[in-house]
């Protein structure tokens, strides 16, 4: 098959969905996933129903990832690209007060679910030919700098980092590359709160600037055109003027 195959999850909405736009264009033919199996769909049909496939998964559910990626290799017969989109954010509380469920939800959703989609991923790269791929990790604004009451959701960008630089090492001889791509407000149902105030670090209110997720998509697209013996480890894109450079 000469077009290039690749995994998006978190697909469906968002950042995700920008990403697909970009990498449809960019010739790949794209299996979407998330839990919403009607929002997959409807995704799917919008960008281009014959390039876009959408398989609902959870990822954080061991046997739901092995199931995706088993349909992606005997669907297509191989694997280039895994973008590790799909996150969730927690309650902004004080940390003493966030319900363990809360916690878990969150590392199951932004780290374990990261983990074991490169699990499957590294598998099909290792043993196809050609050999090799890329992944591409979210690691998030949250990956170095961390907002107030937003502990699950920073130390799960943070562990990102180290999973990106552990994958990345574990991978090259295998021709694997793993980078990551850490996103300063991107607009989206999430970050739709931002433009009626975000809580600061020295506790007040203040809105925040966001970005076209089509700068993210195409920060991807570049990240994904490279030949394997290249990489991007990390890039950031953020807005410009949000509060996250020098002490504000």
């Amino acid at each position: 098959m000469s077009e290039k195959i690749a995994v998006v999850t978190g697909g469906g909405t968002g950042v995700g969905k920008a990403i697909t736009k970009a990498l449809v264009g960019d010739g790949f033919q794209v299996v979407i996933t998330g839990r919403r199996e009607s929002v997959l769909q409807e995704s799917a049909k919008e960008i281009d129903a014959n390039a876009v496939h959408a398989v609902a998964c959870d990822v954080s559910d061991r046997a739901a990832v092995a199931a995706l990626f088993a349909t992606v290799e005997k669907t297509f017969g191989r694997l280039d690209l895994l973008v590790n989109n799909a996150g969730v954010f927690s309650p902004s509380v004080p940390l003493e007060e966030l319900p363990a469920e809360e916690w878990n939800k969150a590392v199951g959703a932004n780290l374990t679910g990261s983990f074991f989609c490169i699990q499957e991923a590294f598998r099909i790269m290792k043993a196809q030919t050609p050999r090799g791929g890329r992944i591409i990790n979210n690691g998030s604004i949250s990956a170095t700098t961390p907002r107030p009451n937003s502990a699950p959701y920073t130390a799960t960008k943070h562990a990102i980092t180290g999973l990106t630089k552990s994958a990345s090492l574990d991978g090259r001889m295998f021709d694997i590359a793993v980078g990551q791509i850490d996103i300063g407000n991107a607009a989206s149902d999430m970050t739709a709160k931002m433009s009626g105030g975000v809580t600061q670090a020295d506790g007040s209110k203040k809105p925040e600037p966001t970005i076209d997720a089509g700068h993210i998509a195409r920060a991807v697209s570049y990240m994904a055109s490279l030949p394997l013996d290249a990489n991007v480890l990390t890039m950031t894109v953020m807005a410009n003027q949000m509060p996250f450079v020098g002490r504000g």
